[in-house]
C-alpha cells in the first residue's frame, strides 16, 4: 500500500486527516537510529525525533532490551511499581527543584496540574504566562499561545473554541523577556497570582540575561509559585535541565518526553511542601488536589526512561549533542549569510531554528515578524533532500553520525538556493 493510500484512508476517519500533531501528508513507517522512513520507503535524517523524546535515537538496543524484559513481567498495573519508584528517585537526584514527583501521561496534563497545584498551595486564582509560551492543551494553556490578534497586555486571547470567558479572566499575559513589564504586572496583581508558568527557553527563544533570575526574585517577594515548563528542556539542555544550565531553581517543574524514553510519561516535580497537596493525609480534604491516571507511572515507560537517562549520564553525551547542534547552526548561518538572506539562528545548540529576519528575537511578536514564506520554502527544500524537521524547530539527537551531519549540511546548501526574496 502506498503512502497516498494511507493518506486517503486517514481522511475518512481522522479529522483533518491526521492526529493533530504534524503534517498529515507524510506517513512514517519506521525509525532506526537517526533515520525514519515513510510508507513509500523514502529515507530521512530525523530532526523531529518524535517532537523531542527520541534524544538517543530510534530503537536504541539497550532501551529495547529493557522494554522487552519489562513486557514479560507486565505492561501496566494501576498500582505502584518498582521501576516508577526508581525513576522518581533518579529525577529527584537530577533536578534541582525536585523533592517529590507525581506522574501523569502527557506534558499537557503535567502543566495543567502544575497550575492547579499553585492554586491549591497559595489559595489564589490567577496564573501568569507569557505570550507564545506552549503549555499543553488545557484551557489555561490555550490562552495567547499563538494569537493572530495581538491585544494589549495582559489581556488573554483564547486560541481554541470551547473555552469559557471565565478562564480568560484568570489569566495574565506578559511578553517574554520583558522583566519591567512582568514586574509591573506582579506589582499590580501579586496578591492574586498563584503561579507564573514559563518555558525557560520559550519555544526556541532564550531567556535574556537576568530574566529568569528576576522572575525568581519576584515570586519570592510575593509568595508566587514559579513553574518551569521543562517538558522539552528537561534532560535535553543538561542532565538537570534548563534549571541546571541557567542556574535558576523554580518551585515546581514539569517534565516529559525524554523521561519516558519514547513512551507516554510525564511528571510534576517540586518542593515537598507544595507536592503535599497531592496527599490528602497531609493537607486534608480542603487542600487536597485529586490526580490519578490509568497509565500514570506505567512500568514500560519507566524502564525506557531509566535506560535513556542512564545513557545520557555517560561521559561525553551532552558534549556530543552540543557539538552536533553547533555544527548545524554554523552551517545554516554560513550558507544563508553567503546567499544574502537576513536571518537569526535562535535557540540553544540542543534545540533551535532559523527565523528569517534581520531583527533581534526576544519574544513571540518578534518571531511572527519573520518571513514565513521563506521559512516554509526552506523547510520544503530540506524535506526534498531527506531532512525531516518540524516547521519551527531542529531537534539534534545523540544518534546523529558525522555522515548524517555532512549530508545535512549538503541539504542546507541546496535548500538555500533560489529561496524567495
Amino acid at each position: 500500500m502506498t503512502q497516498q493510500d494511507w493518506i486517503e484512508r486517514a481522511r475518512n476517519v481522522l479529522p483533518g486527516g491526521g492526529f493533530g500533531n504534524f503534517d498529515p501528508g507524510i506517513i512514517i513507517r519506521n525509525g532506526q537510529g537517526s533515520r525514519v522512513w515513510d510508507e513509500d520507503g523514502n529515507e530521512y535524517i530525523d530532526y523531529l525525533i518524535g517532537s523531542g523524546p527520541m534524544l538517543i535515537g530510534h530503537g536504541h538496543p539497550e532501551v529495547l532490551d529493557a522494554v522487552q524484559e519489562q513486557l514479560s513481567k507486565g505492561m501496566t498495573f494501576f498500582a505502584n511499581n518498582a521501576a516508577g519508584i526508581e525513576l522518581a528517585e533518579e529525577i529527584c537526584r537530577a533536578v534541582a527543584c525536585a523533592e517529590q514527583v507525581r506522574y501523569v501521561s502527557s506534558g499537557g496534563e503535567a502543566d495543567m496540574y502544575a497550575m492547579r497545584l499553585a492554586r491549591a498551595f497559595t489559595g489564589r486564582n490567577k496564573i501568569m504566562k507569557f505570550e507564545g509560551g506552549y503549555h499543553g492543551m488545557s484551557a489555561e494553556a490555550q490562552m495567547s499561545l499563538a494569537p493572530t490578534k495581538l491585544t494589549n497586555f495582559p489581556m488573554a486571547v483564547p486560541d481554541s473554541a470551547g473555552i469559557p470567558a471565565s478562564v480568560r479572566d484568570e489569566m495574565l499575559i506578559a511578553p517574554f523577556n520583558d522583566i519591567d513589564f512582568a514586574r509591573s504586572l506582579i506589582a499590580e496583581y501579586g496578591d492574586q497570582i498563584a503561579g507564573i508558568i514559563v518555558e525557560p527557553l520559550q519555544r526556541i527563544i532564550p531567556p535574556a540575561p537576568g530574566f529568569l533570575e528576576a522572575l525568581r526574585e519576584e515570586c519570592d517577594a510575593h509568595g508566587i509559585i514559579l513553574i518551569f515548563d521543562e517538558i522539552v528542556t528537561g534532560f535535553r539542555f543538561a542532565y538537570g535541565g534548563a534549571q541546571e544550565l541557567y542556574g535558576v531553581t523554580p518551585d515546581v517543574c514539569t517534565l516529559g518526553k525524554i523521561i519516558g524514553g519514547g513512551f507516554p510519561l510525564a511528571a510534576i516535580a517540586g518542593r515537598a511542601d507544595i507536592m503535599a497537596h497531592f496527599d490528602k493525609s497531609r493537607v486534608g480534604p480542603e487542600g487536597f488536589l485529586m490526580q490519578l491516571g490509568t497509565l500514570s507511572g506505567n512500568p514500560v515507560a519507566a524502564v525506557a526512561g531509566l535506560k535513556t537517562m542512564e545513557i545520557l549520564r555517560r561521559p561525553g553525551s551532552y558534549e556530543r549533542l552540543r557539538h552536533c547542534g553547533r555544527k548545524l547552526m554554523d552551517a545554516i548561518h554560513t550558507h544563508l549569510d553567503g546567499a544574502g538572506h537576513a536571518h537569526q539562528i535562535v535557540g540553544d545548540p540542543t534545540l533551535f531554528d532559523v527565523v528569517f529576519t534581520d531583527q533581534r528575537i526576544a519574544n513571540y511578536r518578534d518571531v511572527i515578524k519573520g518571513d514565513a514564506e521563506k521559512a516554509a520554502a526552506f523547510n520544503a527544500r530540506l524535506r526534498e533532500r531527506g531532512i525531516f524537521k518540524s516547521p519551527g524547530k531542529v531537534y539534534p539527537s545523540l544518534a546523529l553520525t558525522d555522515d548524517d551531519l555532512a549530508e545535512t549540511i549538503e541539504a542546507i546548501a541546496y535548500a538555500v538556493q533560489d529561496l524567495p526574496g
